[in-house]
C-alpha cells in the first residue's frame, strides 16, 4: 500500500516564532517518503480563545479548521497543545449541534502530535539520526497530562545514536508558559521557569529537548537572560539529524 499522505497543521508559534521545527518534521516525512500536504489557508485551532472562555470565537477558529482539515487522511502536529484541542475540546465545542460534533469527532480522531504519529501510527522508532550530546527532556503539560504522551518521544530520542539522554527531576512540571498565563501571570512565570531550568541544569545536561514550542521559547528566553550555555530543541530538529550541540 502506498504511504498514508500526511497533512501538516502548523501550530501558530512554529510558524512565526520556531519555523525551523516545523522545517525539521518536514524533512523528517521527506526521508520516510510520506507524502505532504499544506493547507495555506490554516490559522489559529481556537486554543487561546478557548482557554480564556471565548466559547463563541473559539468554535469559529474551530469551524474553519475542520471545513480545511476534514479530508485529511492524517493530520500532523509538532505541537501537543493545539492537537489536545482539536482532540478534546472541538467536540465539546459542538456537543450541542449534532451534524458539527460528528465532524469535530472525525477530525479529532485523525490528528496526531508528532512523536506520536511516528511511534503509534507509523511504528517507527529509529530515524537513522546521530546528535552527540547529553540531552534531557520537558514534559509539556498538554502533552503528556491531556494527551498522555510520554514515552513516545523519550523512544525516539533513545535511538539517536551518540545521544545521552538523561532525564531531569519533574520533567513533567509546568516551565511557566501556558499561553496567556505568561502574560496574566508574569511573576508566578517566572518563578515556575527558573524551578525548571534548575532541574535542567541539575540533570548535567546541556540541551533541553521538547515538543512544544511555547515551552521552548519559554525555556530559551530565560536561559539567555540568566546568561546560561543551555540549547533548546524541538525533537522534530534532533531526527532530522541536522542539529548541532
Amino acid at each position: 500500500m502506498p504511504p498514508q499522505t500526511v497533512t501538516l497543521f502548523i501550530q501558530c508559534l512554529v510558524d512565526a516564532l520556531l519555523p525551523e521545527a516545523g522545517e525539521a518534521m518536514v524533512r523528517v516525512f521527506d526521508r520516510l517518503g510520506i507524502p505532504l500536504l499544506y493547507p495555506h489557508g490554516q490559522t489559529c485551532c481556537g486554543q487561546p480563545a478557548w482557554n480564556s472562555g471565548f466559547r463563541r470565537e473559539a468554535a469559529g477558529a474551530a469551524r474553519r479548521f475542520i471545513d480545511l482539515f476534514e479530508g485529511a487522511e492524517a493530520i500532523v502536529c509538532p505541537s501537543g497543545s493545539c492537537v489536545a484541542m482539536v482532540r478534546h475540546h472541538y467536540p465539546e465545542l459542538f456537543r450541542d449541534d449534532p451534524a458539527m460534533h460528528r465532524r469535530a469527532l472525525a477530525v479529532a480522531r485523525k490528528t496526531f502530535e508528532f512523536s506520536e504519529y511516528l511511534v503509534d501510527v507509523l511504528g517507527i522508532a529509529d530515524l537513522g539520526a546521530v546528535f552527540p550530546a547529553t540531552v534531557t527532556y520537558h514534559d509539556s503539560c498538554h502533552l503528556a497530562r491531556t494527551l498522555g504522551i510520554r514515552e513516545q518521544p523519550r523512544r525516539l530520542l533513545r535511538h539517536v545514536r551518540e545521544v545521552r539522554l538523561v532525564e531531569m527531576s519533574n520533567s513533567d512540571t509546568c516551565c511557566g508558559f501556558g499561553g496567556a498565563f505568561s502574560v496574566n501571570y508574569p511573576d508566578i512565570s517566572l518563578a515556575l521557569v527558573d524551578d525548571k531550568i534548575d532541574h535542567i541544569l541539575r540533570s548535567g545536561a546541556k540541551v533541553v529537548v521538547g515538543c512544544d514550542a511555547g515551552c521552548l521559547l519559554q525555556i530559551r528566553g530565560r536561559v539567555a537572560r540568566r546568561g546560561i550555555d543551555i540549547q533548546t530543541l524541538h525533537l522534530a530538529q534532533v531526527l532530522a539529524g541536522e542539529a548541532t550541540p
